[in-house]
């Protein structure tokens, strides 16, 4: 999923942004600090992200980790850019926004986007 795909199977009907286009620059997934509670911590880094984009990768990685479908069914939905052959979307409970990131020419503060999800 890393690089920059078309990512309409991972979002949201009511979705109001331009282009389905976006670039995953960080996918990672690891047993969290409660790992003794069964917490999975995903954490995604991005160039912006759509609505339900997150939850809706979760959900297909819990599918695929729980044996329902094969590790190459990202990939699947990444080609056929269809939301309907993706799993149901994932609660939002344990998703957490950590930090975002503008473009230099806003002078903001730098922080680095990324979403986890415990």
């Amino acid at each position: 999923m890393l690089g920059e795909h078309d990512f309409s199977a991972f979002r949201a009907s009511e979705c109001q942004a331009k282009s389905p286009i976006k670039t995953l620059l960080q996918a990672n997934i690891h047993a969290g600090s409660h790992s003794t509670l069964g917490h999975i911590v995903f954490e995604f880094s991005a160039n912006a992200f759509l609505q339900h984009q997150v939850r809706n990768m979760v959900g297909a990685l819990i599918y695929i980790g729980n044996g329902k479908h094969p590790p190459e069914y990202m990939q699947t939905l990444l080609k056929n850019q269809n939301r309907t052959e993706a799993p149901p979307t994932f609660s939002a409970n344990g998703l957490y926004l950590t930090g975002v990131e503008y473009d230099k020419k806003w002078n903001l503060p730098t922080t680095q986007r990324s979403i986890t999800l415990i």
